[in-house]
């Protein structure tokens, strides 16, 4: 398997860049996230599950059972290629 390869299973799948994005600013609860994406909830539970899984993100415990969820130093190292894909779409053209 290539380094590529290896990277798009873990977030290659349908809306997991985009939830990595969005946790680049800090962490963010379950509910900010689905509105902020528009993704389904269903979908939203398994890549979150999923990326935590990998290593890319961290659940963190709130009050009156809600969830919260951050990058860890993995999730985070991915900034430079989500810029980068944003650049290229912006220079290329995004449609």
């Amino acid at each position: 398997m290539t380094d590529l390869a290896a990277a798009l299973d873990v977030v290659g799948a349908r809306w997991a860049l985009l939830i990595v994005e969005r946790l680049l600013d800090g962490p963010r609860r379950y509910g900010d996230i689905q509105r902020e994406l528009g993704v389904p909830t269903n979908m939203l539970a398994t890549r979150l599950r999923e990326l935590e899984q990998a290593g890319v993100v961290v659940r963190l415990p709130l009050r009156h059972n809600t969830r919260a969820y951050a990058l860890t130093d993995r999730g985070l190292a991915l900034r430079d290629a989500i810029e980068a894909l944003g650049q290229w779409a912006a220079a290329n053209g995004s449609g």
